[in-house]
């Protein structure tokens, strides 16, 4: 099934189980009415908690906020304080069906309800409005008139400005190329002419392919015409052969005439309407002095702080950058900075002893390339020592001393961008670049771009960024899984082909082909993605992609072609979807996914790791315990991705049967669950025979007392939903299961 088809099946059972859901919402409350009491709380308190987090997950971020501001509403009731609470969650139980046909993000009655319960929770005690009775659900109650404390918010002291960003996303100067002034718009507006433009741009694609249907019908009428001549040819009536002959002549010159005069207007308008696109991608690209600007005072700022001397300078302010880009792109420059100044930079007195300046240098730099946008930071500090890298890499068990010994130099610096790979007080030693580097970079993927670092010791360290310049327009590498089109950035793809398997290698365990003098591991994309195909043939095909210091050949089933694409946000439907940074409206209709190159490198090259090890291993069978539908078939199919065998419990109590009845190598447990909960469940299995069972908590309770409970109940491992993905859940696995061994 496709990536889209999937996440149709679980939208249409998602709107089920939400309805039953409703209905024991309503009914628990009802019987909370009726004197039901604490049992009639815990149900409703159990439903909200698992529809919050099912909701989320299928990108319903409004039901989402509905649900846990229906959770607040349950806790004051619990307390006793009955009117308000019981009002607010009934016209929030009410809501709930009519919500789902409102736009995930919210719509005209989300807002409403969401204002009315804020205003019950904000309402002093003492004037908690009287219960009304219930209207109809399509017809909210109004929202209550404003209280006193959200018409007078409390005074607080002005939090530190950070450095100074652009202009409100919503309204700034854009400056058309080419143009003497600039014009103040509002870029909600560009965004919608952006889209207009996309949509014209497809519109003329469907026109070019209209023309190439036109010739192949031409094609096929001066085949006809040809046979048509040859017949009457063969006629005794001399004067009806010249009538023919006459006829399909002027027919056939009349059809030439007609298909190059459109085939030469529908070229020329989709050559307007990709300089349009062109144009308007330009206008909605901001200067970088927007941030630019700041940086220079907050490293002195922070350089006093330190007692250190920095000469910080900026160039190439007035580079553009698309308007959705610009603000994200503050905190990891903010936090490069702070590093450099921080941890990079030696003392003056550091500095002379080394023979350099007291005062440091810093340098933050910006320039157009190709259709990406470079920026760098360096300083002249004291720079990575590599062996020291390796060294802690291997003390924290990042990777093993076999594989440090093997690492290049660029890849062991690389390491700093693992997660937790250094502390404060370690910083030092490599120049602090290990703090929370992990952020930055996963800042900069999220923006569908790549940091590298490049360093020498003594003498300076070099941060990259590279970004796409704009997200509007964009060329992209068109390609098939099974039914599915799927795009990845021109500018990363490296090549194409087919894997030859005379040119396949195993290094490491690793299916290998060199590629342009790299050595490249081969990852088929289908099963990547949790999809059939990418593996077809003795012969493959395959696209080379390269980013930063990372490759990997991709086995895709075929290719589409190059295409200048208009990018969209991914609807309510695909916005789930790991890997899924866009999506192209194509010229027949289909919608093709547009993939995080970063994040699919990443990904593959642990997929691929964690697949040889699965093959080396054995297939386990897990039994997995969760009461939401919607979560257990998302993570059941997640796990089996992975190639493992699962069985599915809908509660604690069921799954303690299957435990009692069948035999199982991993049990993965949610916690709130009806009839017996994930920590009992867990401190059951861990006082009997089963206790060598590994146990995997995963919850959406992510809390430190959270994690407390779940330990002291004897879990093996602690996994919040929120942070769940299939690399995180395979490096867990493959630890408390050995399945690499």
């Amino acid at each position: 099934m496709s990536a889209a088809g999937i996440r149709q099946k679980l939208l249409v059972k998602f709107r089920e189980v939400t309805g039953d859901r409703t209905e024991k919402l309503n009914s628990a409350l009802a019987a909370f009415e009726g004197g039901a009491g604490e049992e009639a709380l815990s149900e409703m308190a159990r439903e909200l908690h698992t529809l919050k987090g099912e909701a989320r997950m299928m990108g319903f971020t409004a039901l989402s906020t509905i649900a846990h501001l229906a959770e607040d509403l349950l806790e004051i009731l619990g307390r006793g304080r009955e009117a308000a609470p019981l009002a607010g969650l009934r016209q929030a139980f009410e809501s709930i069906p009519f919500l789902l046909d409102e736009a995930p993000e919210g719509g005209e009655l989300a807002g409403r309800v969401e204002r009315d319960l804020r205003a019950l929770l904000e309402a002093p005690t003492e004037s908690a409005p009287a219960e009304k009775p219930a209207q109809p659900a399509s017809q909210p109650p109004p929202a209550p008139q404003p209280t006193q404390a959200e018409t007078k918010p409390a005074e607080t002291k002005p939090a530190p400005k950070p450095p100074p960003l652009p202009k409100s996303e919503t309204e700034t100067v854009a400056r058309v190329p080419r143009s003497a002034g600039s014009i103040r718009i509002h870029l909600d507006a560009l965004d919608e002419i952006a889209g207009l433009a996309g949509d014209v741009m497809v519109e003329g694609a469907k026109s070019g392919s209209r023309v190439d249907e036109l010739r192949r019908l031409l094609d096929g009428w001066t085949s006809l015409s040809d046979r048509l001549l040859a017949l009457s040819r063969t006629s005794e009536n001399s004067a009806l052969v010249a009538e023919v002959e006459d006829e399909v002549h002027r027919l056939r010159t009349e059809a030439f005439r007609f298909f190059h005069r459109h085939a030469e207007a529908v070229g020329d308008v989709r050559e307007l309407l990709s300089n349009l696109a062109e144009k308007v991608a330009t206008a909605r690209l901001i200067p970088l002095s927007g941030i630019f600007a700041g940086l220079p005072g907050a490293a002195r700022q922070l350089a006093r702080e330190h007692g250190k001397e920095v000469r910080c300078t900026v160039e190439g302010g007035d580079t553009g950058v698309d308007k959705s880009i610009l603000p994200s792109l503050n905190d990891p420059l903010i936090h490069l900075l702070r590093n450099a100044v921080d941890h990079g930079l030696e003392t003056p007195e550091e500095r002379v002893a080394a023979g350099k300046p007291p005062e440091g240098r810093l340098r933050i730099a910006a320039r157009p390339d190709g259709d990406r946008l470079e920026v760098i930071l360096e300083d002249d500090g004291r720079g990575i020592d590599a062996d020291r890298v390796r060294q802690m890499a291997v003390e924290r068990g990042i990777v093993s001393s076999m594989e440090a010994a093997g690492m290049s130099r660029a890849s062991a610096i690389d390491l700093i961008f693992h997660p937790g790979f250094s502390t404060r007080d370690k910083a030092s030693e490599i120049s602090g670049r290990g703090v929370g580097l992990d952020v930055v970079r996963r800042k900069v993927v999220s923006l569908g771009g790549t940091v590298t670092v490049d360093s020498e010791p003594g003498k300076g360290t070099r941060f990259t960024l590279r970004l796409p310049q704009s997200v509007a327009l964009m060329k992209v590498l068109l390609f098939r899984i099974d039914d599915d089109v799927f795009g990845l950035p021109a500018v990363d793809v490296e090549g194409v082909g087919r894997i030859d398997p005379a040119n396949v290698l195993e290094i490491a365990g690793v299916r290998t082909i060199r590629h342009k003098d790299r050595f490249l591991p081969i990852v088929a994309l289908g099963p990547l993605l949790a999809l059939n195909g990418g593996a077809q043939g003795r012969r493959p095909h395959a696209v080379f992609v390269w980013q930063g210091n990372h490759g990997v050949a991709l086995v895709v089933d075929g290719f589409v072609g190059d295409r200048e694409v208009a990018v969209k946000a991914p609807s309510a439907f695909i916005r789930g979807l790991r890997y899924v940074s866009g999506a192209a409206a194509m010229e027949d209709g289909r919608v093709a996914l547009l993939l995080s190159t970063a994040e699919l490198i990443a990904a593959a090259r642990t997929f691929g790791a964690h697949a040889q090890a699965r093959r080396a291993g054995r297939k386990l069978r897990v039994l997995l315990a969760d009461d939401s539908l919607i979560a257990r078939e998302a993570e059941a199919a997640l796990l089996r991705s992975q190639g493992h065998e699962v069985d599915e419990a809908g509660d604690g109590e069921e799954a303690w049967q299957k435990l009692t009845s069948s035999e199982y190598d991993l049990l993965i447990t949610d916690v709130q669950m009806p009839n017996l909960d994930g920590i009992e469940l867990t401190r059951r299995v861990k006082n009997s025979r089963f206790k060598q069972i590994p146990v995997v908590i995963l919850s959406s309770l992510s809390a430190p007392q959270d994690l407390r409970r779940g330990a002291e109940a004897g879990a093996d491992a602690y996994i919040g939903k929120s942070e769940l993905d299939g690399e995180k859940l395979a490096a867990t696995i493959e630890r408390l299961c050995g399945t690499g061994a």
